[in-house]
């Protein structure tokens, strides 16, 4: 039988979200950088994204990426991530996950006690330290891109729960943080369905009221998504959250680069220290950590470059087909 794409990938979840990473089937993707790479996928590879993310392959809120050569002398790898809408500006889970495979697989030169991968993200270069006992990777941790709060206290319009109160930070990605209670609701599955559609009217709503772009970087703009907090249900946990991204996608992690918002929303406010630790429980209760390593600029914002940690593990070693005579191999969207 003949077919007229085979794509090979390794599942892997951090904290629970899934992340597919494509090892084969797709060409080498061209640009000087990963931003120029992105928007090469766009162009060119969109059809894979929507066969590997949506239906019958993926789901609504399955996540993805492309792996390409690093870009910058202290990369081991570049990376461009993408979901059920379109692609990451980083992620934060993904660079757990994706830093796990690479050294359960032998990608990279391993060492006992940590091993690094340095890994270059539309955002920027980041990288993360891997856990090597000799046998297993173990928990990741990673310095991400400078991150910052972008606006304070913005109150915007929603048509269902009315003014909303927000600050937008960048962690890797640009949110809008919200406390839940103040919509009268609890970060629980069984609240999901009146979470995401506060988190999507919460991030078009500030879409219309404000212009979010990063200082350095005109490409990363506009929310990614919302992340509605609420206080935490295991002991040892700061707080409980769920983000809502891309076209109403549920992160069932803390989120990374989320949390790497929070740590700097939470230091602009004076609510956290430079060292302090956070620990973030997702909606399904799994956990980062997230602390500031140090406090930068970045442009006119005062902010902090954060470190985040998880952990993640590899499911599944997957190859996937497209018959031309499936009238639905390109994928479909069901919401």
């Amino acid at each position: 039988m003949e077919f007229a794409a085979t794509y090979t990938t390794v599942d892997a979840h951090a904290g629970g979200e899934p992340l597919r990473i494509v090892t084969g089937g797709v060409p080498r993707l061209p640009g000087a950088t990963i931003l120029a790479k992105r928007r090469w996928a766009r162009e060119h590879l969109d059809h894979v994204r929507r066969a590997l993310m949506w239906e019958p392959r993926g789901h609504g809120d399955m996540y993805g990426a492309y792996l390409t050569e690093g870009v910058t002398p202290e990369a081991d790898l570049g990376v461009i991530f993408m979901h059920n809408e379109g692609y990451s500006d980083m992620c934060g889970h993904g660079i757990v996950a994706l830093a796990t495979v690479v050294v359960a697989q032998g990608l990279v030169a391993r060492r006992v006690g940590e091993t690094r991968v340095g890994i270059d993200t539309p955002a920027g270069f980041v990288e993360a330290f891997v856990a090597w006992d000799g046998r297993r990777a173990g928990a990741v941790r990673f310095r991400n891109v400078a991150s910052f709060l972008h606006t304070r206290d913005l109150s915007v319009q929603t048509p269902s729960f009315g003014p909303v109160v927000v600050d937008v930070a960048f962690g890797g990605a640009f949110y809008a943080y919200v406390d839940a209670e103040r919509l009268d609701l609890e970060v629980d599955e069984s609240r999901l369905r009146d979470l995401v559609r506060a988190g999507d009217e919460i991030s078009r709503a500030v879409e219309r009221a404000c212009d979010v772009v990063h200082p350095f970087e005109s490409e990363l703009r506009g929310i990614y998504g919302t992340i509605l907090a609420g206080p935490p249900r295991s002991t040892g946990a700061t707080q409980r959250n769920v983000c809502v991204f891309a076209d109403r996608q549920v992160d069932r992690s803390p989120t990374g680069t989320g949390t790497a918002g929070r740590v700097a929303q939470l230091v602009a406010r004076g609510e956290l220290d430079v060292g302090d630790e956070i620990v973030n429980e997702s909606i399904i209760g799994s956990r980062f950590t997230g602390r500031a390593l140090e406090r930068v600029r970045v442009g006119p914002y005062e902010g902090v470059v954060p470190e985040v940690g998880g952990r993640a593990a590899i499911i599944g070693f997957s190859t996937w087909v497209v018959d031309p005579d499936d009238a639905l191999s390109q994928g479909f969207f069901l919401r």
